[in-house]
């Protein structure tokens, strides 16, 4: 099957033509939505799918929705308060999971533009989804350009996800107030989509040899890298979007080549560079004679090894030792001492979490999102006796409430209305000998905590359906960005849980209360760009020491990494290359006056509350009252200045 290669919209002449082409495939649209029987007048069809219908069809669309929820959650932070939601649907238009400021979600839901419910063109008209689809391209639909008269309020920017053979799986779109509409919008949503197709191609091809290449080596590792897997014995398998465009060829005449054939490297040979102690980038000749760098993935398990024989020259038996170093290597990379840049809150936090590695103590981590918990994590597991054995993460947020019992504990066949044949191993058992980290665990619903309180007690898990109890040993690390305490209080988490979980606890500062932000900047451009060749001017340093960073690294990494494609060949990351949006927040944040009236505050006796309202109500004042100025200023919602400031109107 042939896939039809979009432009890359990264490029402001594919920009400009894809968005003048836009009225035309609105005009195309608004017609097929004449054909379906539609009129613009038509109310919203509020008949979401049943509950049970829901998790079929998440369930039906695991891999998608595992791969897309990183993608959404880091899209979401870059969005955050701006009147937006982020938007998950099947092949089909069906919404299957949602992220959003709350004040619009509510908006949202009175034109059904929640999960459940369908938003193809059959059955909504013009829309972004649903247009999509239909075109197999991006679509921009604003305001009236909506077919139903109810949609007018929104502005949609969706993108569709296609898997390795050019099949639409899903969209992922961003909706929101036309008001608030921003023309960066699209470009976030299509670079989020094709993080997601790659992760969906490296998921595909579990016993493969991936490739990932570009003319130019700094774009190894970003969007714009080109990736190809091939069989063992170096068949060729699959390429994303990206590898189709540079290879040259149509999908059916590429399943006739093999590695050496569009590489110019034989197999052996390839397995004899990744047997050397320190592999750099592979140089290679493609079939064209275009030069390009390469760094390659032997995701091969040792029968599979064996089998390469039959194609070519096998490598030496002690290539799985070698694989088992490299592994060894790039574990050690992501330990503790990686993330030592000199601020001494995390000097102290990373102190106390190596006094308890391998003493089977539970660790908490607090901090707000995008202060790095999981990469904490990660490094605590590869720093301790466990490192060799799996790290398991589960993010109890993301996971919708219905599936999150089978994700944690597994299933047995026929456990429920669509289980998987055979069943599932659940992610507790899956990480049996090694660490579980739970995302989020202050968001787990509350009737699975006391299922959980039970195994971590007694060290045995019992799958959905089953009546046998299997062992389990697992070392514990938790993370939340919620006061815990607080939830207690209102019934939320089980005390006895909290303390079963309360081992050592450690808090994440937030990147705004760093003091290692140009050494972390530098870091980030280095891994971003892999060989450091960019750098940021003065200018830019101080602009960041200004900014609040609501989404923290989460929010500096995508940020650094949209400034090194928009710098290009230019060594230096200067102000033009910074996104409209981060200049508006810089515009509207106050200036720091070295926190003294905090420090008024604090020593007149204000108890917490008191405390924040004056923060907040400074903060109104220096926005002349704008309390979306405000809340973005302070990184808050709307709703959360309204509750902590009640006599505000």
């Amino acid at each position: 099957m042939e896939r039809q290669t979009a432009p890359d919209l990264n490029t402001a002449p594919a920009c400009k033509a894809w968005a003048d082409n836009m009225p035309q495939i609105i005009e195309t649209s608004h017609q097929r939505s004449q054909k379906y029987g539609l009129s613009p007048e038509s109310p919203p069809d509020y008949s979401p799918l049943a509950h049970n219908d829901l998790s079929l069809l998440i369930e039906q669309n695991r891999l998608l929705h595992a791969h897309a929820i990183p993608a959404m959650e880091t899209l979401y932070q870059q969005i955050v308060n701006t009147h937006n939601m982020v938007i998950l649907t099947d092949a089909k238009g069906v919404i299957v999971h949602s992220l959003g400021d709350d004040d619009f979600l509510e908006k949202a839901s009175r034109v059904a533009l929640q999960p459940g419910v369908a938003w193809s063109e059959q059955s909504r008209g013009t829309n972004a989804i649903g247009t999509a689809i239909a075109e197999r391209s991006p679509a921009l639909v604003h305001a009236d350009q909506h077919y139903l008269s109810a949609n007018h309020f929104l502005t949609c920017s969706a993108a569709p996800i296609s898997d390795h053979l050019g099949n639409v799986v899903g969209v992922l779109d961003v909706s929101g107030d036309q008001r608030s509409y921003h023309k960066h919008t699209m470009a976030l949503v299509r670079m989020s989509a094709l993080m997601i197709e790659n992760q969906l191609f490296s998921a595909t091809f579990e016993e493969a040899i991936t490739l990932h290449f570009h003319a130019r080596p700094e774009f190894i590792g970003t969007l714009m890298e080109g990736i190809a897997s091939f069989s063992p014995g170096g068949r060729f398998l699959a390429a994303n979007r990206n590898g189709l465009f540079q290879l040259g060829l149509p999908f059916a005449a590429l399943q006739s080549h093999t590695f050496s054939s569009l590489f110019g490297l034989p197999v052996s040979a390839l397995y004899d560079h990744y047997r050397t102690a320190s592999p750099g980038l592979l140089n290679l000749c493609m079939h064209s004679g275009v030069r390009v760098y390469g760094r390659a993935q032997l995701r091969l398990s040792n029968s599979v090894f064996q089998q390469s024989l039959t194609a070519e020259r096998a490598p030496p038996a002690n290539a799985a030792v070698a694989a088992n170093q490299a592994a060894a290597t790039a574990r050690r990379l992501s330990g503790l001492r990686y993330l030592r840049t000199g601020d001494q809150q995390l000097e102290l936090v990373i102190e106390k979490v190596t006094r308890v590695l391998g003493r089977d103590i539970p660790i908490m981590i607090m901090g707000e999102t995008g202060t790095g918990k999981e990469l904490l994590a990660q490094a605590i597991h590869n720093d301790s006796p466990r490192g060799m054995s799996p790290f398991v993460a589960v993010n109890c947020a993301s996971i919708p409430e219905t599936l999150i019992e089978s994700e944690l504990f597994g299933y047995e066949d026929g456990a429920f209305t669509g289980a998987r044949k055979k069943g599932a191993t659940g992610k507790i058992l899956q990480a049996n000998g090694g660490t579980l980290f739970l995302d989020e665990i202050g968001d787990m619903p509350f009737s699975l905590q006391a299922r959980l309180l039970r195994v971590l007690q007694e060290r045995m898990v019992t799958p959905l359906g089953s009546d046998k109890s299997i062992p389990v040993n697992v070392d514990l690390i938790c993370a939340t960005n919620h006061n815990l305490r607080d939830r207690m209080a209102k019934g939320l988490f089980r005390e006895d849980l909290y303390y079963r979980l309360n081992g050592l606890v450690v808090k994440l500062p937030p990147l705004r209360e760093r003091t290692d932000l140009e050494t972390v900047v530098k870091k980030i451009l280095s891994t971003e760009s892999n060989n450091g060749r960019y750098h940021v001017s003065d200018e830019i340093l101080r602009l960041f020491r200004r900014h609040r960073w609501p989404g923290n690294f989460r929010q500096l990494t995508n940020l650094l990494r949209t400034a090194i494609v928009m710098a290009g060949d230019e060594h230096e990351i200067c102000l033009r290359h910074m996104p409209d949006d981060f200049l508006d927040d810089i515009e509207q944040a106050p200036v720091a006056d070295n926190d003294t009236s905090t420090a008024r505050i604090v020593a007149s006796g204000a108890n917490l509350e008191e405390m924040e309202q004056s923060v907040i109500l400074k903060s109104l004042e220096a926005h002349g009252g704008n309390v979306s100025a405000t809340a973005r200023a302070l990184g808050v919602s709307r709703n959360t200045i309204y509750r902590k400031v009640p006599n505000l109107k």
